[in-house]
């Protein structure tokens, strides 16, 4: 970080502060939601400290800043969290100063908290209300254990139906794993497939300029965007316009349209509990807990790096440890 001239202490400009944030998260090859977080962190950070010279801003700045989230603000110890790890990274990365000792901030501690889980009967009940793509994108949230951004940006590449093994790539932390496609899904993703298929042969003969591609993948295959490899699996219904280049491009089904008819689907179920697409990823790692399912190969599944991270659901379901220690040989 460089600048000249006289230091403010209020109404400096930041605009280079955020673009050697952006190429600081672009780097480490930090999620686009890591950077939508920091980014907003920082914009936080800014109007507190009333658009002070990052030169002059310091530690004391950053404690007062948590504090009056703390106190003034009410925000949960999870946001708190978030805030000091994205000043941390702005201090190191783009300051290019270190916190140093830093006393008087406190991490905050996060109150434990026990996952809402459904019965299977439940959630059977919400899938019976809702209808294709939403349906099955539930289904499959359900049945593998996924998160809402790993089940929507599913690629074509992503699904082996020979092994039955579906892999997920660049999940949280940006590690890969894979997990078994349930037999009761295959009839319904082969179908998709096909529909995945149909549609973007349309796409071709209409010359769309293919799907939306991240990272350095467009630069490496330049014609990766338009191969039937790369389209999404559950893809949007209508093409996106892309002013900047006159491309039209197809994005994969909404966040806000799965949420929505989630919502109504629960509606009409009358779940008395507070559902979201999250609820399914927690109800998967229940119900193999309480099938006996060894934590650790849960823990594989759900793509945790901290097996104490897969703990937090042995308090969703009853015990079903065995008590009595008897020696192999009497199994």
């Amino acid at each position: 970080m460089s600048h000249t001239g006289a230091l403010k202490p209020s109404g400096a400009d930041w605009t280079e502060i955020y673009r050697e944030l952006k190429n600081a998260v672009t780097l480490r090859h930090y999620s686009p939601k890591t950077l939508k977080a920091y980014a907003g962190w920082t914009r936080k950070f800014q109007a507190y400290a009333k658009s002070k010279d990052p030169r002059l801003v310091s530690v004391d700045d950053v404690k007062d800043f948590l504090t009056w989230l703390a106190v003034e603000k009410d925000i949960s110890a999870s946001s708190r969290n978030q805030a000091f790890n994205a000043l941390l990274f702005l201090f190191r990365n783009v300051f290019g100063r270190e916190f140093g000792k830093v006393d008087g901030i406190v991490r905050a501690k996060r109150r434990p908290y026990i996952p809402v889980v459904l019965s299977r009967a439940e959630v059977d009940r919400i899938i019976g209300f809702m209808h294709d793509p939403h349906k099955l994108i539930i289904s499959l949230m359900y049945g593998c254990g996924l998160r809402i951004s790993e089940c929507l940006s599913l690629r074509v590449h992503n699904f082996n139906f020979d092994m039955k093994i579906l892999t997920i790539h660049d999940g949280k932390g940006k590690k890969d794993r894979t997990v078994p496609i349930p037999e009761v899904l295959m009839g319904e993703l082969q179908a998709q497939l096909d529909r995945v298929i149909a549609q973007h042969d349309q796409d071709c003969q209409a010359g769309f300029d293919g799907v939306f591609l991240y990272g350095q993948l467009e630069k490496k295959y330049k014609n990766a965007a338009r191969e039937l490899v790369w389209q999404w699996f559950f893809p949007a219904k209508e093409l996106t316009p892309v002013p900047k280049n006159k491309e039209r491009r197809r994005y994969h089904v909404h966040e806000t349209s799965l949420q929505k008819a989630l919502g109504k689907a629960v509606k009409k179920a009358k779940i008395p509990k507070r559902v979201t697409s999250h609820t399914f990823r927690h109800s998967f790692a229940s119900h193999l807990l309480q099938a006996n399912y060894d934590i650790r190969t849960i823990q594989e599944l759900l793509g945790h790096s901290d097996v104490r991270t897969t703990m937090i659901y042995t308090h969703t379901v009853k015990s079903v440890t065995l008590k009595e220690v008897k020696s192999p040989l009497d199994f």
